[in-house]
């Protein structure tokens, strides 16, 4: 169930759902800001706002996957190039965001 290493620059829901049941390792980086983590998101996720994320890229793990996700996959894809850039290659964005994750994956989580 691994990817490849480096990883591809998106992967899908449906792709994140077999890692997370699989027990993958992989941490779920959050970018979208408060008032939207209050609606709905992944509990273990990391949860750093986009335009904080330069400088707090100390607080990311280095021993696994790195799943960048927000509301539909465009923030994330420019904090995922942000990470790549500064060496963390293990790092891909979830395209659609936790709007496809929660049509797709989850339908009962809130979508706005």
């Amino acid at each position: 169930m691994a990817l490849a290493d480096p990883p591809p620059l998106e992967i899908g829901s449906a792709r994140l759902a077999e890692l997370r049941a699989a027990g993958a390792p992989l941490a779920i980086l959050d970018v979208r800001e408060p008032w939207e983590l209050a609606i709905c998101g992944f509990p273990d996720a990391i949860q750093i706002p986009l335009g904080q994320l330069p400088g707090r890229e100390a607080e990311l793990p280095d021993d696994r996957l790195i799943v960048v996700v927000c509301h539909h996959g465009r923030r994330s894809r420019l904090a995922t190039e942000h990470l790549r850039r500064s060496g963390r290659e293990r790092t891909t964005n979830l395209a659609g965001g936790v709007d496809e994750w929660a049509q797709r994956i989850e339908p009962e989580m809130p979508r706005y």
